[in-house]
């Protein structure tokens, strides 16, 4: 195989990355997947075994455990305190962006289910960090933002912030979850790290309430586009 790549392809492998691996007993990684063969015997397709041999691909268990992590302190879920200042709309769409990429990008897996847990850790957090905010309770403020989306896969129970707008414009709606954790089996995967750093003084509501070009100051025919690795920005 080494030969046939570097022959025909012209492509050099890395010894470093370069391994063999027992398909059914252990696992290789790829692109932050885990790759090893499937076993069901209870899966039936037209009298014959459908996935035995073949490979799946699954979600690696350190990968949920460190992104728990995140949203944890002492073995629990905590507040984030960089956030407590920020307003609802910006807690909620914070999460929601950090949780989504993940969720996105494992959406491949055959296992995809497991992120549940990540879901938990990464809700009871951001209720904390609201409760934290309003000096109220995790209840509290779960009942207040509670709500019920339609998806392709049925209604599902998220987390939402609405923050309605003058001038007969439609109101801004931040979710977090409602993301059915299901394998799509043709899944496009976009690769973007989100960013979990503080906001500081660029408050997103602030922003998309401003209805102003921040380059040019007009106030006249704005929409608002979310631009990939460049500051939001209204444009004409």
């Amino acid at each position: 195989m080494k030969e046939f790549l570097h022959d025909e392809l012209k492509l050099e492998l890395s010894e470093s990355k370069t391994l063999i691996t027992h398909a059914a007993s252990q696992a290789a990684r790829f692109l932050g997947y885990e790759l090893r063969t499937q076993l069901a015997d209870t899966k039936i397709t037209r009298g014959r075994r459908a996935v035995n041999g073949c490979i799946g691909l699954y979600v690696p268990r350190d990968v949920i455990r460190k992104r728990c992590a995140l949203y944890m302190k002492r073995g629990k879920p905590a507040f984030r305190g960089a956030l407590i200042h920020d307003q609802d709309f910006s807690i909620v769409a914070k999460y929601q962006a950090e949780y989504r990429g993940l969720v996105q990008y494992y959406l491949l897996a055959q296992d995809v289910g497991r992120l549940g847990l990540l879901h938990w850790v990464m809700e009871s957090s951001m209720l904390k960090t609201l409760a934290r905010k309003h000096q109220s309770t995790v209840s509290r403020m779960a009942r207040r933002h509670r709500a019920t989306v339609q998806t392709p896969d049925g209604p599902r129970t998220c987390m939402q912030v609405i923050v309605r707008r003058s001038d007969g414009r439609k109101p801004l709606v931040a979710r977090f979850g409602g993301i059915p954790l299901k394998r799509q089996r043709f899944a496009d995967l976009v690769d973007r790290k989100p960013s979990t750093r503080y906001t500081g003084s660029n408050e997103l509501i602030h922003r998309l309430l401003a209805g102003q070009c921040e380059i040019c100051g007009s106030r006249n025919g704005m929409q608002v586009h979310h631009i990939r690795k460049k500051p939001l920005s209204y444009r004409m």
